[in-house]
């Protein structure tokens, strides 16, 4: 009995649940509606190379009129498959003589040449450690030293730091620490100055060496006092080092412009390329809002296949079915785009229309407004604006925005009126930057500037919105 009822226990239970499928063209209008207009473009390009039917509208007018002449029907229906069997027949003839001229020319010293120099000719980006195994080459060492200083460069980082101790690297490798540490002194010498350090105070002293100021007071802060130096103690400071609290802002001014990142200066900087969905123009004092359709090619169905599904008898019944079905997609894909546009169309003139302070004055003129209240008037689901501004651009008169930038949090003044959290920062930023800096604004102190302004806001978020604008507190902002 006690085996029955364990084995009762250990049966599997059954359970209905609801799952939601989306079906494969939902899912494609989903996906056309929140992607960019870049990648939308190279979208549209690979549908029009996977469907047949599908046909970029000329831009000369009067094309999409069919000419008289023009055969239709069962005629049209031979027509394209013998056109068909004939450029399969000349393909194959071009791709066999081409494959054997590209056989007799890859062997050839001309065609490697010139394979060999295009690739030479694509620039690439030069690492920190490229260029210091550069700078090694011209220095002329032994092999035992150059094997030291090859793996001092192999634990550099992308910012010029030593990642690993001579120490260390002595006890992996078997070689001397000696020979790890005249290397590094070697390789602290090179380009860019700071490169190889193993900290931060390392780095800024070998470049205020470099610059010969060995005996200044900026060497002797960061040699003595680093950590007083990064809390910006300079009253302490200047106690310590017998020196005016003057003289040591002075000298914490010049060491704030040395590069605590030297190996950054051969870090490639991103490239981001943005092609705004929707240009905003004033125009006789109004603000005019339109898409950017030339980006995305006109579609339209190829007359011809219509034709061949209108014909009452084709040679092939497998061939319509797979016509009609590729009709059905190439319609549904031009609907979802005419779809797409319309809805972001329809977004950012009610954007336009809610912040017309933000395109007259700027960013400190941006009003609170949520995705909810634009999905109301749009007519569609909140979650539909998102999918729709996500990765979308807008041109304006104030420079390019993320469509979501207009989307914000906000507050209500004392006198009713709405500020968003981003004008709310622009007047922290604006207080901070007019501050005396003898004596800077305390949290507490801009709560109470803003309070008397009619915009409640705690500490707390003065505070977040501080850090969010890289903003130091108040006791490391004070200048002496």
């Amino acid at each position: 009995m006690a085996g029955e009822g364990i084995q009762a226990r250990m049966l599997p239970r059954q359970s209905l649940a609801l799952q939601q499928v989306l079906s494969p063209q939902l899912q494609q209008s989903l996906l056309i509606l929140q992607t960019p207009l870049l990648e939308l473009r190279n979208l549209v390009r690979q549908e029009m190379e996977t469907n047949p039917v599908l046909e970029e509208l000329p831009d000369e007018s009067g094309a999409d009129e069919r000419s008289e002449a023009e055969p239709s029907g069962e005629d049209n229906f031979k027509n394209e498959f013998e056109k068909l069997a004939s450029l399969d027949e000349e393909w194959r003839d071009y791709m066999a003589q081409s494959a054997s001229y590209r056989d007799g020319f890859r062997d050839s010293k001309e065609a490697q040449d010139k394979r060999q120099f295009l690739f030479d000719s694509i620039p690439v980006q030069e690492t920190l450690q490229q260029n210091l195994v550069a700078q090694l080459n011209q220095s002329v060492l032994s092999a035992s030293d150059r094997k030291a200083a090859e793996l001092i460069i192999g634990n550099i980082d992308d910012n010029g730091f030593l990642r690993s101790t001579p120490e260390e690297m002595a006890l992996n490798s078997g070689i001397p620490k000696e020979d790890f540490e005249k290397m590094l002194a070697l390789i602290q010498s090179f380009y860019p100055a700071g490169v190889g350090a193993r900290d931060l105070r390392e780095c800024l002293l070998i470049q205020l060496r470099r610059q010969g100021k060995e005996s200044t007071l900026e060497y002797k802060i960061v040699s003595e006092h680093m950590d007083e130096l990064g809390r910006r103690r300079f009253p302490e400071i200047a106690r310590r080092m017998g020196s005016s609290v003057e003289d040591v802002q002075k000298a914490a001014n010049n060491i704030g412009r040395l590069n605590p990142r030297p190996g950054q200066v051969f870090a490639s900087a991103p490239q981001n390329y943005v092609l705004p969905d929707v240009m905003v123009e004033k125009v006789d004092g109004d603000y005019q809002v339109n898409l950017n359709n030339e980006q995305i090619p006109h579609l339209r169905i190829s007359n011809l296949y219509k034709d061949i599904i209108a014909s009452g008898d084709a040679q092939s019944s497998e061939a319509k079915d797979y016509i009609r079905d590729k009709i059905r997609s190439g319609k549904f894909l031009i609907r979802s785009i005419h779809q797409r546009q319309q809805t972001i169309l329809n977004i950012a003139r009610q954007i336009v229309a809610r912040q017309r302070d933000f395109f007259e004055g700027g960013p400190s003129h941006l009003k609170p407004m949520t995705m909810g209240e634009i999905a109301e008037v749009v007519g569609v689901h909140e979650t539909t604006v998102s999918r729709a501004v996500s990765g979308k651009y807008m041109a304006t008169p104030q420079g390019v925005f993320e469509m979501k930038y207009f989307f914000t949090g906000g507050y209500e003044t004392a006198t009713g009126e709405s500020l968003s959290n981003i004008s709310v920062k622009e007047a922290i930023l604006d207080l901070v930057k007019h501050e005396n800096g003898s004596a800077p604004l305390s949290d507490h102190e801009i709560v109470e500037i803003l309070g008397d302004r009619g915009i409640p806001i705690a500490r707390r978020t003065v505070a977040k919105y501080r850090t969010e604008l890289n903003i130091l507190p108040s006791h490391m902002r004070r200048k002496y």
